[in-house]
């Protein structure tokens, strides 16, 4: 492999690298100290469409981290960043909460149930039987089906709970159409990401603790790529995938003298 640039630029995923079911991860804090510390530009990225930007940087507070607004970058986001590049002043029937569809009204998008340029599905905690059929129907009419990610799953005080991947599959099944996701592991995600700061893929890592989306985008984008055990991916699940991360620690307590 061939000997990469030193790391001037680090992207990290959210849940399961920095925070577990609300809980802020052992050296969480160190890290995000240190990169602010250094002003080496960063992102905390998450394919969780239901906050706003400042909705998580309260949240992160409220737990320790001290992440700036502008620092976060959320899968609601990236969807409202392609939208308006490729179809501005649009409409769209959207499913999800506050983080999607204050990102979609930022970018001057309409939301209307009426003939709607796309049907655009977020996560939310509520997804009804009545939203999801009015979204059938509305994709059967022509409206293009975009999605913020394709998480299955998501994990809750209680255990995994479905998320945008599963509900999108259901709308596949019932209209035969293939939802677009914005979010990771599609590269779009991580290059608007790199953009919004500034920085090269080639001088910037991806730490994340999943390998089908957080590892597969970094490598996808051509970012060296660290996997932390802290999350859904076990060292035991890495040999599954017919690709690698460039590293693989413990924690994210074991990257703060990397920055």
């Amino acid at each position: 492999m061939a000997e990469r640039k030193p790391i001037e630029s680090w992207l990290t995923d959210m849940d399961g690298v920095l925070i577990h079911e609300g809980v802020p991860i052992p050296g969480a804090d160190a890290f995000i100290k240190k990169l602010r510390d250094t002003g080496k530009p960063f992102l905390v990225l998450t394919n969780n469409s239901i906050y706003t930007a400042r909705d998580l940087h309260a949240r992160l507070a409220r737990m320790g981290l001290d992440v700036p607004v502008e620092s976060l970058w959320t899968s609601a986001l990236a969807t409202a960043k392609f939208l308006d590049n490729q179809h501005p002043g649009g409409t769209a029937y959207v499913i999800g909460e506050a983080g999607l569809t204050t990102a979609l009204h930022d970018i001057g998008y309409v939301l209307t149930d009426s003939d709607p340029d796309f049907v655009i599905l977020g996560e939310t905690r509520t997804y009804s039987f009545e939203a999801l059929t009015k979204a059938i129907r509305l994709i059967n009419a022509g409206a293009r089906f975009i999605a913020t990610n394709p998480d299955e799953t998501g994990p809750s005080p209680e255990g995994v709970m479905p998320a945008t991947g599963s509900v999108a599959a259901l709308i596949t099944k019932a209209t035969g159409k293939e939802p677009y996701f914005v979010g990771k592991p599609n590269p779009l995600m991580m290059r608007t990401g790199l953009n919004a700061i500034g920085a090269h893929s080639e001088t910037s890592a991806m730490i994340g603790d999943r390998m089908d989306t957080d590892v597969l985008a970094g490598l996808e984008a051509g970012m060296e790529t660290f996997l932390v055990l802290t999350g859904l991916t076990s060292k035991a699940d890495i040999s599954r995938y017919p690709f690698r991360p460039t590293n693989v620690v413990d924690s994210i307590a074991d990257l703060v003298e990397r920055v």
